[in-house]
């Protein structure tokens, strides 16, 4: 029998749909053995890139390209998602979704490479959001460089932070499980930043800088 929070949790997510190109992008996803963020975690990317009105922004992991649609879809028109990810196939198969979604070539500049080689290159200040999805346990060196690539009043967030149940769950001392409850402590610790948890999908950590 399913619990009330559950029945509330299910709910909330229920709440957001994709449509047609972010579903074939998700299936794209998941043959090729990744893990494309949720719907509710999606829309909250999109909900949070519209509230900081964003124009440069830079995804740690682009998937199949679910996670960039939801982050286009929130930002300016005239805005740029920056995707790393070591997998050129994925940023093909990512590629074909943003043409697919209408979103140019302009619009989004995918770069091949391993993240902590890619960011410590971009500029200081020069981004509205950062978000993470990407290797676990190089959560907090992304974390590092996003509070140095954000402006005052970027956000940064972090995907998978719940980990399927895991992370709440004291026992649960894997590498991964114990790399994102660190990167947890470390952002409600950093005086520089202001947090949230949001529970939708596998949860979303988000944080506003607000201050250098």
């Amino acid at each position: 029998m399913t619990s009330p929070v559950e029945a509330t949790l299910a709910y909330a997510e229920q709440f957001h749909h994709e449509d047609e190109i972010l579903h074939v992008a998700r299936q794209r996803g998941l043959e090729m053995g990744a893990t494309p963020i949720l719907p509710g975690g999606g829309a909250a990317l999109c909900f949070l890139a519209t509230a900081v009105n964003a124009k440069s922004v830079v995804e740690v992991g682009t998937g199949c390209g679910v996670s960039g649609l939801w982050l286009l879809r929130g930002m300016r028109p005239d805005g740029t998602l920056t995707s790393v990810d070591v997998e050129p196939e994925h940023q093909r198969l990512a590629r074909q979704a943003f043409a697919e979604a209408g979103f140019s070539g302009g619009r989004v500049r995918l770069i091949s490479g391993r993240a902590l080689d890619v960011l410590p290159r971009l500029s200081d200040g020069g981004y509205d959001m950062v978000f993470a999805d990407g290797a676990k346990q190089e959560y907090a060196d992304y974390l590092a460089e996003a509070v140095r690539l954000l402006r005052v009043g970027g956000i940064v967030a972090f995907g998978n932070m719940l980990w399927r149940d895991r992370v709440a769950d004291p026992a649960q001392r894997d590498a991964d499980t114990v790399a994102l409850r660190e990167v947890g402590k470390l952002v409600q610790s950093d005086d520089r930043l202001r947090s949230v948890l949001i529970p939708l999908g596998d949860g979303l950590l988000a944080a506003i800088k607000i201050a250098k």
